[in-house]
Order: C-alpha cells, then sequence, then structure tokens
C-alpha cells in the first residue's frame, strides 16, 4: 500500500491529520511511573492508549530515545509495537550522510525499526536522499522550514533569488519528482509561508508541520494554510505533558480532543469525532 493510500485510510478512519509526538523526556513522567522497570515505555504506552483513536500518526524524536541508554533502546522498540499497525509512525532522527552511510540509515530505521516515514536533512546534497526511495510504501521529510527561531539564519537566506528553503524544495522536487515519499519539514509557525510551501508543490506532497501548541503555532491557522494537503501536524508537549499527575492520561485524550477540535473547525475533509469519543 502506498503511503498516501494509508493516509487516505486513516483520515477516514480517525479523521484528522493530528500526529501526536512521543519525545519522552524521563525527568518529567510521572512519579507513579517512576517504579515502573522501564518508565519511558509504560508513559508511552498509556499516552498511546489514550489517544490512538484521534490521530493519523506517531512521531517519535530518536534523541529521547539514545540519551537513555539501552533503556531507551528498549522503550522505543515497545512503543513501536504498541502502536496500532494502521496508524503510521514516524522517526525523526534527521539524518544526512553520504552513499553507503545513507544506506545503512535507510535499513536502520525503515527494515530494523520499522518506521513508516523519517526525517532527514538535506545539507550535504540530494544524492544523500536517494538510497531511501527504495522502499516502497515510506516516506522521507526532507527538513524545508523549521519551527525554531533559529531557522531564518540559514533557511531564509537568499541564494538564486529565493530563500534557501525554497531551493531545497525545487531542488528535491526536479531530482525526484512528485511522489508520495517526498515530503518536506515545514514549522506552524510560519503559516504565510507554510501556504506557500502547499501551493508550491500541491496537494498530495506529503508535509510534516511541527510547532502546534508549546512553540506557539495555531492549528487552525495551521490546516487553513495546508488547503486540504497531505499533513500531519504534529503535537508533543500539549499533549504529553497536559497532566504531571496520576491523571495524566485523561489530561492527555482531554488535551488531544481540544487539538482535534481545533483543527476541524478549518479541515472540511476532517470529521469531528468528539462526540463519539468517551473522555
Amino acid at each position: 500500500m502506498t503511503f498516501n493510500k494509508r493516509y487516505s485510510n486513516l483520515l477516514e478512519t480517525n479523521g484528522t491529520r493530528l500526529c501526536v509526538g512521543l519525545d519522552t523526556d524521563l525527568a518529567w513522567i510521572p512519579d507513579h511511573l517512576q517504579a515502573e522497570s522501564n518508565p519511558i515505555l509504560a508513559f508511552n504506552k498509556a499516552i498511546i492508549e489514550a489517544t490512538s483513536d484521534l490521530c493519523s500518526a506517531y512521531k517519535m524524536n530518536l534523541a529521547f530515545y539514545e540519551s537513555a541508554g539501552m533503556k531507551g533502546m528498549e522503550a522505543l522498540q515497545g512503543t513501536l509495537e504498541a502502536i496500532p499497525e494502521h496508524i503510521i509512525t514516524i522517526g525523526d532522527a534527521k539524518r544526512g550522510d553520504i552513499g553507503n552511510t545513507a544506506d545503512h540509515y535507510a535499513q536502520a530505521m525503515f527494515e530494523f525499526w520499522g518506521f513508516d516515514g523519517l526525517t532527514v536533512n538535506p545539507y550535504m546534497g540530494t544524492d544523500t536522499l536517494e538510497t531511501y526511495f527504495r522502499y516502497e510504501g515510506k516516506c522521507i521529510f526532507v527538513l524545508a522550514l523549521t519551527s525554531n527561531p533559529g531557522s531564518a539564519q540559514f533557511q531564509r537566506i537568499t541564494t538564486d533569488g529565493k530563500p534557501l528553503y525554497v531551493n531545497v524544495i525545487d531542488r528535491c522536487l526536479e531530482e525526484f519528482g512528485v511522489r508520495d515519499q517526498l515530503g518536506f519539514v515545514v514549522g506552524a509557525t510560519h503559516p504565510n509561508k507554510l501556504g506557500k510551501v502547499r501551493s508550491r508543490v500541491g496537494p498530495n506532497i506529503p508535509l510534516l508541520i511541527p510547532g502546534v501548541g508549546t512553540q506557539g503555532g495555531d492549528a487552525g491557522g495551521t490546516v487553513k494554510a495546508n488547503d486540504g494537503g497531505v499533513a500531519f501536524v504534529n503535537v508533543s508537549r500539549g499533549i504529553s505533558k497536559a497532566g504531571s499527575g496520576e491523571d495524566f492520561v485523561q489530561k492527555a485524550r482531554e488535551a488531544t480532543l481540544d487539538f482535534v477540535a481545533q483543527l476541524a473547525k478549518e479541515d472540511p475533509d476532517a470529521r469531528v469525532r468528539m462526540a463519539e469519543a468517551a473522555l
């Protein structure tokens, strides 16, 4: 099954473009889970159980798992196993290297871990991206215009009469064409530019859109700028840190329902499921 077909199926069943970020920091896991053999995994399983009917994807930033050593790797494996098979998984690893190294990055992320999507850094050139397209049904999200304040330092520098991030997008499209294996990362903190990117790439190029919630991006404005295209609007801390006590699961679900409702206000393709979703 193609990547976009899976996405379309999820939009039909779960009715939202929401992506839940599982960037789990051991330091803020509720106290009652700290005694678990693997607190990160216990926390993630609880969040997944509370949100899997309300999202289209889960994104895991690998830094949060790598920093926890072997326990973190065990947590990552267990988390991927706990996510329902029909939900898309995105490895936020920002990989970027040449030739043989890129081959091994692709093998690790798509074969060993089994992620459906992966964030990649294009700084070393489009030849570093070629290997990922060997994996049918998978998608790479090329860093274009990220949500952090410092993104302007490099990504918006004018080169050949265009901002660098636009050159990145254009060059990737020239090299690889419009395909659902090629996506881009564009932050929700740049709604006007997000709309221009969507117009530039068309509706079928997947966009991973971080920055809604804690980073200040507006959910409704993001969906409006996306204009019905294939997109994953990521919320991490706004959901996972919604509660800090024994009621964190309920708080996470309440926050997820709120974000789903915010997204649906500007999204004619998504169904508001609040009436059916029991807290």
